[in-house]
């Protein structure tokens, strides 16, 4: 448990009380902060471990990158209504500086996601080709979820964020995971053009999700299943993190017979059926529901929606609030 004179401590530095304005505005990496704040990375390092240690700030690491985010609200949020009020009644001129750098860290972050999407827009192209259009995909998949209330939503496999950028504003708070540090990279340049704000990006492992049991209302995996070793593994972990009633939305492959997928972009399995869906849904605890089918080019897209048994738990407490 974090101590009030932690908190303090850890605030008695101009630098940390600079890192930890910036934070407010976006996730950072330790590279990027010591670029804002003309120091060392080493140092940066330093003043980030003693935030983290008073809870005021936590680390994630991706590949060779370490990014910074808030801490726990309830550490963070007093400290930044003190700061807002004093603000009023002086502006800090290290805020105004900082924010200026922040803005070429951003500019940097968009240049950095141009390129890699001209460098491999030829392969993506060659896919979308193969199918469906993807905001016929993107419309049925809105239509599946229809406007039932959403808690925590997760987007397995959220590569550049796409399935966020659509359905987390229908959520309270909102987690995408991927395993590749750079596709998380373009996700946080993505979702904060768009102004995304309560989606948070994680690097991890569809088959060990960083989210506690029965944490999510609804959990997406599009077009990352054909990518997986073992499907029914990875529908087995997203069915743990959701709670009763929760919702499992797919979006993938029929199954075809394009071996070149295989060799030229990695696709292990070639598609799925409904037979095999709805036996891992069933070992996973998963009752089947809607299914469609858009077809409209060489490979047909599928959606599947499988629900966890039990009735929603938050819709239950606001019925009995109600009465």
């Amino acid at each position: 448990m974090t101590l009030p004179l932690d908190i303090f401590r850890a605030l008695a530095d101009a630098t940390r009380l600079r890192i930890l304005q910036l934070l407010r505005s976006m996730e950072l990496s330790v590279g990027e902060l010591a670029q804002v704040l003309g120091q060392s990375q080493p140092r940066v390092s330093r003043h980030v471990k003693i935030l983290c240690d008073a809870g005021l700030a936590e680390r994630r690491k991706e590949g060779s990158w370490v990014f910074v985010a808030l801490g726990r609200a309830q550490a963070v949020a007093p400290v930044a209504a003190a700061l807002d009020a004093w603000a009023q009644a002086e502006p800090d001129h290290w805020v105004v500086a900082d924010a200026a750098r922040l803005a070429a860290v951003r500019a940097d972050r968009a240049a950095s996601a141009a390129a890699w999407f001209e460098n491999h827009a030829d392969e993506w192209d060659a896919i979308r080709a193969l199918h469906v259009a993807d905001d016929a995909v993107e419309a049925a998949m809105a239509a599946m979820l229809g406007d039932e209330h959403v808690g925590t939503l997760i987007d397995i496999g959220t590569g550049t964020g796409r399935m966020l950028e659509l359905f987390a504003g229908a959520a309270e708070t909102a987690l995408g995971i991927d395993r590749s540090s750079e596709m998380l990279r373009l996700a946080r340049v993505k979702l904060a053009e768009q102004g995304v704000q309560n989606a948070e990006l994680r690097q991890a492992d569809l088959y060990a999700l960083p989210m506690r049991d029965g944490a999510a209302d609804v959990a997406i995996v599009h077009h990352v299943l054909h990518f997986a070793q073992q499907p029914g593994a990875a529908i087995a972990e997203a069915a743990r993190v959701l709670g009763p009633g929760g919702r499992l939305l797919i979006a993938d492959f029929a199954s075809h017979d394009r071996e070149e997928l295989r060799m030229r972009d990695g696709h292990t399995r070639l598609g799925f059926d409904d037979a095999q869906m709805a036996t891992w849904f069933a070992a996973a605890g998963l009752a089947p529901g809607a299914i469609e089918t858009l077809a409209g080019g060489t490979l047909t897209v599928k959606l599947w929606l499988g629900r966890k048994a039990g009735a929603r738990l938050r819709a239950l407490s606001s019925k009995a609030e109600a009465a």
